[in-house]
């Protein structure tokens, strides 16, 4: 079953003249396990497409699932309760707070859900830990890399039960070697049962998901499936 389904989506802003379609119909399906790449040239819909998966804004027509929910039918608490849960974040400028260190960055949204502190940081130290982070976990974000900051906002965003992981250009900040280590860092947290979308405009960090989707104008016009065994990817165009 499917983690996040997105049927027909459209989204308008403005009115009239102003009137402006940031997409025009885009459907989307993400197993479990899975990593989507989201590509297109600047205003082809994609940060839009993210938003809304992540419950941040609502389409003008079709739905979103997650996890089975039919967002559409959830209050403002509901939603607000996925997003904590279910649903994790990870943007371009980190979004780290500067005044907690690494393991209180990752162990805060378990703390905001009541989990006693010491499981939650127990917990903070595991991921930490499996994104070789061990030794940095007391240490603030001005102390860390970019790379290393962008490892803890990779931990942040499926700390706890999270299932769902939407990265809005996470290497765009970061060196190509970084880069790449943060999508083979996304890569290891799918193997986990992760589902992930992830925007980038780099062909080549966009290889290591196992489909790419081609967003232009609000449409989708073409997707790659899997790298096949030869070494090459087949593709779709609507």
């Amino acid at each position: 079953m499917s983690l996040l389904v997105v049927r027909d989506l459209t989204k308008i802003y403005g009115r009239g003249a102003a009137r402006v379609q940031a997409l025009g119909g885009v459907s989307l399906a993400v197993e479990p396990g899975s990593m989507v790449a989201i590509m297109g040239p600047s205003g082809s819909g994609k940060s839009t497409l993210l938003a809304i998966a992540g419950t941040l804004e609502d389409p003008t027509s079709g739905s979103v699932r997650i996890a089975d929910a039919d967002v559409a039918a959830l209050g403002a608490d509901d939603r607000a309760r996925l997003r904590r849960e279910v649903i994790g974040f990870v943007f371009q400028d980190f979004n780290l707070l500067a005044g907690l260190t690494a393991i209180e960055n990752v162990t805060l949204p378990l703390e905001l859900d009541g989990v006693a502190r010491g499981r939650a940081e127990r917990e903070g130290a595991r991921l930490l830990g499996e994104l070789g982070l061990t030794e940095q976990a007391y240490r603030f974000p001005d102390e860390l890399s970019g790379g290393e900051r962008q490892r803890v906002a990779i931990a942040r965003a499926v700390v706890g039960d999270r299932r769902l992981l939407l990265a809005d250009e996470p290497s765009g900040a970061l060196d190509t070697r970084n880069g790449e280590s943060v999508m083979e860092l996304i890569r290891a947290t799918c193997q986990r049962g992760v589902a992930a979308v992830v925007v980038t405009h780099d062909a080549q960090l966009a290889s290591r998901a196992d489909r790419v989707i081609h967003l232009r104008d609000g449409l989708v016009v073409g997707e790659e499936a899997a790298v096949e065994p030869g070494g090459e990817r087949s593709e779709t165009v609507p």
